[in-house]
């Protein structure tokens, strides 16, 4: 797929989160993500590939609220919503290729605004080491599906630390077309050997 529903356009989260039933549908079984995010770990730099380990969903709307879908049980296990597997492939390609990736967990928000330095600082409290406004609901009712999931963030700015940094869209989308090839080679090379 190209591109996706966000939360923040109006979409609602069952319309946000149609392409991943649609795939279910169509026998798909492991699904890769990806975004561009914010960074509040300080190990972090802009560019850097997040290879996600787990999500803090902050949503206010939860895509499986309402009656259940037969894709799954009513309260679907989350233990792993990213496959353990799939990231230790990911690792491995990696170091084989010299692309440094880093881990971590990525928090949910619904935007359209930018985190400020206090939200940022905040997430960082909770356990979050970057922080965007999609893949979370995806990443829900894939696993609610019983589809494997891997996912990357680029971090494609950095909050939360002594001097606050203005970001503006264009310069995410810069820094998101800048690393996208090193992922690109990651995922491309995952799917070859799977």
């Amino acid at each position: 797929m190209e591109g996706r529903f966000h939360f923040y356009e109006g979409y609602s989260m069952k319309e946000v989160t149609f392409p991943e039933r649609v795939m279910y549908e169509l026998g798909i079984d492991t699904l890769f993500v990806s975004n561009a995010a914010g960074g509040m770990n300080p190990d972090f730099k802009i560019g850097d590939l997040m290879i996600i380990n787990d999500h803090l969903n902050l949503f206010p709307e939860h895509p499986l609220h309402g009656p259940n879908f037969p894709t799954g049980p009513r309260f679907p296990d989350m233990h792993e919503p990213y496959d353990h597997n799939l990231i230790a492939l990911a690792d491995e390609i990696a170091k084989e290729k010299g692309i440094e990736v880093k881990h971590g967990t990525y928090v949910g928000v619904q935007g359209p605004t930018f985190e400020t330095p206090s939200e940022y600082r905040m997430y960082h409290l909770l356990g979050g080491d970057s922080v965007g406004m999609s893949t979370v609901p995806e990443v829900i009712v894939a696993c609610h599906c019983g589809i494997k999931v891997f996912g990357i963030s680029i971090i494609t700015d950095l909050g939360g630390f002594d001097v606050p940094v203005k970001v503006s869209h264009e310069e995410v989308q810069e820094a998101a077309n800048a690393a996208q090839p090193k992922m690109t080679v990651i995922m491309r090379e995952m799917i070859s050997r799977s």
